[in-house]
């Protein structure tokens, strides 16, 4: 098989995609993951009738027959039982979030009345039947779906899990991944390289996106041992669901890689993407649904590579609801004369008509990941075209956020 386009790619990973079960933890843990029931209200939201800001609490017919000063019965306060008034020359003093009692119906907030001697008297304003008042199950009611499986778990649906006094949270299972390194080359973070070493940072930066996803990924790294490496391949096939590989899947004497996975009996899928940069990317399975990523070596690759593909793949083996694809204005011309699929590093910012504008990043090829701390996406552009004008729009996949 030859090289395969971005789109062919695509296809074939996500034709792997499929679920990991589901389990139980505690809301205060599930931020980031992805929802698995849907989640009902236990009462109406809000559960009665409520004050929207603080201020007095009067009947609104009064105010209508022409009524303006009111005598204060009660001052509220939020979680206490409601107060009435006994005639509708009264009105209460009322706190935000307090509950409403029926004989009152509208509230008019502290900058539009004044207070004196135990009476309050509304200004010069304009009044409406029932303002400031959030009345009962307007948000929700009893049995009401407040969310639907699917969703990914922000701040605010754990807010809305803790007001239905949901604790613990059904959510899909993450997949067990271990991202491997290899070359001999490379050494450890800690460690003094040689003038010709390098520190190892691929590892640490898949780890730290996979970490945005909830996903605390295992590291392993192995020096160019052919049979090293079919060791521990088949150690790690047994141990995990996704192997995440950086380096050795080019056409260099001792990438040994595609051999290695191919002996173990894992069934290529792909070898090789007209894309740039990634070209080298590999990609099987193996007997039990696992799936191997082999990603080429250089830090770039490696970005785009997670981004364009792994993250896609994540987001629907957990069911997501996936977001619709994001699209930008190139903000001047590129020429790329290879017959590849280009990722142009940008830095997308937004124009005050709220337009998505994308501006190259000059880069220095896949070995340049300098420059991914001052962009934010990769821009993709079409295999079709070698010269990109401004002005024109294509998609990004955005990094960085």
């Amino acid at each position: 098989m030859g090289l395969i386009t971005v789109e062919n790619a695509e296809k074939i990973i996500q034709s792997q995609t499929g679920g990991y079960g589901t389990e139980q933890i505690p809301y205060e843990l599930s931020l980031g993951r992805v929802l698995a029931e849907s989640l009902f209200a236990d009462r109406d939201l809000p559960p009665f009738n409520r004050a929207a800001v603080d201020g007095i609490a009067l009947a609104y017919r009064a105010y209508a027959a022409g009524l303006r000063t009111f005598t204060i019965n009660a001052v509220q306060a939020a979680g206490e039982a409601p107060a009435a008034i006994p005639s509708t020359n009264d009105c209460i003093e009322i706190m935000t979030g307090a509950a409403v009692d029926p004989s009152v119906d509208t509230v008019i907030r502290y900058e539009d009345v004044e207070i004196a001697d135990g009476r309050a008297t509304v200004k010069d304003v304009a009044i409406r039947k029932g303002q400031n008042v959030h009345p009962q199950g307007k948000d929700c009611q009893a049995g009401g779906t407040v969310a639907d499986a699917g969703r990914l778990i922000t701040p605010a649906l754990i807010g809305v899990a803790a007001s239905i006094g949901k604790t613990d949270l059904l959510v899909q299972r993450l997949p067990k991944v271990i991202i491997i390194t290899t070359g001999d080359e490379l050494v450890p973070v800690g460690d003094n390289p040689t003038p010709y070493q390098l520190r190892r940072s691929n590892d640490v930066t898949v780890q730290s996106v996979l970490a945005c996803y909830g996903i605390h990924a295992d590291k392993l790294h192995l020096k160019d041992d052919y049979e090293v490496l079919k060791s521990e391949f088949d150690r790690c096939l047994r141990l995990y669901d996704v192997l995440l590989l950086t380096g050795g899947v080019s056409m260099g004497k001792f990438d040994y890689i595609p051999q290695a996975l191919e002996h173990l009996g894992v069934s290529k899928l792909f070898h090789k993407v007209k894309q740039r940069p990634g070209k080298p990317f590999w990609f099987g399975t193996y007997q039990n649904q696992q799936l191997v990523f082999a990603f080429p070596g250089n830090p770039v690759s490696v970005f785009m590579c997670l981004h364009r593909y792994f993250i896609p793949w994540l987001a629907r083996s957990m069911g997501v609801q996936t977001p619709s694809p994001q699209y930008a204005v190139l903000q001047h011309d590129i020429d790329f004369p290879y017959p590849l699929q280009y990722f142009a590093q940008v830095k997308l910012e937004t124009d005050h008509h709220g337009v998505l504008m994308a501006r190259a990043a000059n880069t220095n090829g896949s070995g340049d990941f300098s420059h991914l701390i001052h962009t934010n996406a990769f821009m993709e552009l079409p295999l079709e075209k070698n010269t990109f004008k401004k002005g024109e729009v294509y998609r990004v996949w955005p990094y960085n956020v």
